[in-house]
């Protein structure tokens, strides 16, 4: 009679070998892949590692000068500020040779956000004490700083136009204030009533009406530029009217009264010999 349990037992220990003979191989096989592994980041290592260590050294010098000069950097903004906030100290203090002075310097050393704020305020003094032509080129510099904000860079082109509102001519004043008075331009508001005031000095009357028409219309047109639109907006109507009565009570000028010549009479002989 045959062993049944003997039987089954067979296949069992077939199968377990085999799990082990694989099992094995996957263990041999790992430790060649590891092997080969290691020989090539061997190789890697003894043909670039003195680069691989230049690079790490690299970046690591690097990042630490890039925080070294953030650092001053900072540390030269602060000290910009402290000497912006006392020149501006002293300009509410009414000492103005000083406070130019300080600004001044600022301006020609300061951090480029400092710097432009300085140009600024030397800008406005000298505006504000009737030194056009210095307020002019004072002006005129920070439109020439690449790194200034292009909202300052506007506001100094358009203060610009309003020094030289009396001196330069239409063509002038509407180049420069045309591009500021743009729809989506930040200082379009106050552009517009100096392009309003430009034609109205000049005589374009209609570009005068067509410009505070514009502020009038806008509901987000700041109250004090509303206002003085309305106020020029009046006198431009009042103008117009009256320049309309004027040309009305004008005497029309008569012509001379065509006088005729008188008939011419008659030779002496011809009334003879009609008598």
């Amino acid at each position: 009679m045959v062993d049944r349990s003997t039987e089954s037992k067979a296949p069992a220990k077939r199968d377990e070998s085999r799990v082990e003979r694989d099992a094995r191989k996957e263990a041999f096989d790992r430790e060649v892949e590891d092997e080969l592994r290691r020989e090539q980041i061997e190789k890697i290592w003894k043909s670039y590692g003195t680069y691989i260590l230049g690079a790490a050294a690299m970046i690591v010098v690097g990042v630490g000068g890039w925080k070294l000069w953030e650092g001053r950097q900072l540390a030269a903004a602060n000290a910009a500020g402290g000497r912006f906030a006392a020149a501006a100290a002293l300009a509410e203090q009414a000492k103005a040779d000083d406070a130019l002075k300080a600004f001044d310097e600022i301006a020609k050393n300061g951090p480029s956000g400092y710097a432009t704020l300085a140009q600024l305020r030397l800008a406005g003094a000298h505006a504000k004490a009737g030194r056009t032509a210095e307020a002019v080129a004072a002006f005129e510099t920070v439109t020439r700083l690449g790194e200034a904000d292009p909202l300052l860079a506007d506001y100094a082109r358009l203060q610009i136009a309003s020094l030289k509102l009396d001196s330069s001519d239409w063509t002038d004043l509407q180049n420069r204030l045309t591009p500021l008075a743009a729809d989506k331009a930040p200082w379009r508001y106050s552009a517009r009533e100096l392009l309003g005031l430009a034609a109205w000095k000049a005589g374009k009357i209609e570009e005068a009406r067509a410009s505070f028409e514009q502020l009038l219309a806008d509901r987000r047109v700041p109250p004090s530029i509303g206002e003085r639109a309305r106020i020029v907006m009046d006198a431009i109507v009042a103008s117009e009217l009256a320049r309309g009565v004027a040309i009305r009570a004008e005497p029309v000028k008569a012509e001379p009264a065509k006088t005729e010549a008188p008939a011419a009479q008659p030779p002496a002989a011809e009334q003879k010999k009609k008598k």
